[in-house]
């Protein structure tokens, strides 16, 4: 466990972060049937970056942006713009809680990938708890569900990016600064979002209402990340894991709230197979610890 560790604030902390990551998909779910997708990535990392530097640059100057390892942090970071670009792409086609339970096949494709890039062994429990995701992602993404192929293709791309992401995370993590990660993500997708701005700008303004729900999304962006962050120093990822699911009960309630959406059985079906196959693989590193 982290020093000084204090598990019940850890998991209120992650409560609160899958909170923001669902308000933020819902948000960005309404701008996408008025505006471009890629904009609403420039605004989201923008908001984000200025958030950081406003708040953390007088106290870390240079240290904000020292790193060992700087391509990696940049790559890493074009993953995430990456995962978010795809996911609202997708939430612009499907229904918020199939395309958002689509993306947390993420950490059954990480313990895939892990062995071959980080040398960790998948023992038989853990294929168990793969195969079961697999199979809840296919019922949620079955022919004739609520899900269409343009939505699928972009989700699936999202949570390949997002596995990407977390794999160099954990390679970074044991010598990089957690605030320079962080930060290394925001201004890397400043800068690349800025560079095409002229592609998708479409001289449209915002009304007011719009305006301030476009400039949430890097509120919840990186008030999400900050408390994931802050989660992860009160407890393990073993203990944590599982509570950030809250986000697929989250994302249905936002469905049916805001957009008169209710899953079907088997699709709820899926979605509870692909939690509680990720939230065993997390059991099983906690054992395994």
């Amino acid at each position: 466990m982290p020093r000084q560790a204090r598990p019940l604030l850890g998991i209120g902390l992650m409560l609160l972060a899958a909170f923001c990551f669902a308000a933020l998909d819902a948000t960005s779910k309404k701008l996408t049937q008025s505006f471009p997708v890629p904009l609403l990535v420039w605004a989201r990392y923008l908001v984000h970056f200025l958030l950081m530097v406003i708040f953390l640059g007088p106290s870390m100057k240079a240290r904000l942006i020292l790193t060992r390892r700087p391509t990696m942090q940049v790559w890493r970071a074009v993953m995430l713009v990456g995962t978010t670009g795809f996911a609202m792409a997708s939430f612009r086609t499907m229904p918020l809680a199939e395309a958002t339970s689509i993306l947390f096949v993420t950490p059954l494709a990480v313990a895939l990938l892990a062995g071959r890039m980080l040398g960790e062994r998948l023992d038989a429990s853990r294929w168990i708890a793969v195969v079961a995701g697999f199979c809840g992602m296919l019922l949620v993404a079955r022919p004739g569900g609520a899900m269409t192929f343009a939505g699928i293709a972009w989700a699936l791309a999202a949570a390949a990016c997002y596995t990407v992401y977390q794999i160099q995370t954990r390679m970074l993590s044991p010598s990089e600064n957690t605030w320079t990660m962080l930060f290394y993500t925001a201004l890397v997708g400043t800068l690349a979002m800025s560079l095409g701005l002229p592609l998708f700008w479409t001289g449209t303004m915002p009304t007011p209402t719009q305006a301030a729900m476009i400039a949430s999304l890097g509120i919840y962006g990186g008030t999400g990340h900050f408390l994931l962050i802050r989660a992860f120093r009160h407890a393990p990822a073993s203990t944590l894991s599982p509570f950030l699911y809250t986000q697929l009960v989250w994302a249905t309630l936002f469905g049916i709230l805001f957009y008169d959406h209710v899953p079907d059985r088997a699709s709820i079906l899926g979605m509870a197979i692909i939690a509680a196959g990720s939230i065993a693989m997390a059991a099983l590193e906690r054992r395994r610890r």
